[in-house]
């Protein structure tokens, strides 16, 4: 990272910026190209869970290629001037690398939804078997992750 000043080093914190963030953006390299898609997920024991359709680019994409990137933010705001082009912004992000595999056991699947419900309300269901068949849960294992913040965190 250039900035160190910026750097988040403490694992804690940047935990908490995965688990306070509402959407992870998830990069794929789609042949020599970049995508990128936000989707809903969990995250547990260093690993991402994303569910899917059966079908679709990102699945393509994936299959194709397990290298992802990832990247999490929380707290933005403007932070204004009245200097053109001296704006600035206050942020905490993660970004980090993984490889993205696919779950297709039906029991690992429901602990899979289980991490991801959580993240989102706190609680976790049942999932009819009919539900589970037509489902995809990706599982994302983290290789490596940096945390970066701006705009007068201490």
């Amino acid at each position: 990272m250039r900035r160190k000043d910026k750097q988040i080093t403490n694992p804690e914190l940047i935990q908490t910026i995965i688990k306070r963030s509402i959407v992870c953006r998830l990069g794929m390299i789609d042949g020599n190209r970049p995508y990128v898609v936000p989707v809903c997920f969990g995250f547990e024991n260093n690993c991402l869970y994303f569910h899917s359709a059966m079908e679709g680019k990102k699945i393509d994409t994936l299959k194709a290629n397990k290298n992802v990137c990832f990247e999490f933010d929380v707290d933005q705001a403007v932070i204004p001037s009245d200097q053109a082009c001296k704006f600035g912004m206050k942020y905490r992000s993660v970004i980090g690398f993984g490889k993205a595999y696919f779950i297709e056991d039906d029991s690992e699947k429901q602990k899979a939804l289980d991490i991801i419900m959580r993240h989102y309300n706190g609680k976790t269901g049942d999932y009819a078997p009919e539900f589970l068949q037509h489902i995809l849960i990706i599982k994302v294992e983290i290789d490596s992750i940096t945390g970066k913040q701006s705009g007068g965190y201490e």
